[in-house]
């Protein structure tokens, strides 16, 4: 016995199946995102007053360049699907709503890469 309206099973509205995922997928980037915003902070805070060669020796080291890629990727990811939440709930128009999802995770992407490929290029001198 079915739940849905004979309209909905018509549209196929209902469950994609996809909610649990990202809802843990959520929580496990806000959890991972609390030790390193954390680390972040208090690295920032013993940097105060350094100068560029030191910033940059500090990133290039492999552990805060290490942390600092988990940051920007977990980061970004979180907020990619934070974003995506607020576009499927608040945008009801079908054709905005694909254009904003598809700018967001665009921009997410573009973002975080840059964000990576910076550290990457501190680490490796380039």
């Amino acid at each position: 016995m079915s739940m849905r309206s004979p309209l909905g099973r018509v549209r196929g509205l209902g469950s994609a199946r996809e909610g649990v995922g990202h809802w843990w997928a959520q929580r496990m980037t806000s959890l991972a995102l609390i030790p390193l915003a954390l680390w972040f902070v208090a690295s920032l805070v013993t940097l105060t007053g350094a100068d560029h060669a030191t910033a940059r020796e500090w990133i290039g080291a492999p552990v805060p360049a290490a942390l600092l890629v988990l940051l920007i990727v977990a980061a970004f990811y979180h907020g990619a699907l934070g974003f995506q939440v607020i576009i499927e709930d608040y945008i009801h128009h079908e054709g905005a709503k694909l254009t904003a999802l598809i700018a967001v995770n665009g921009l997410s992407l573009l973002l975080g890469l840059a964000g990576v490929l910076s550290v990457l290029m501190v680490l490796f001198g380039s």
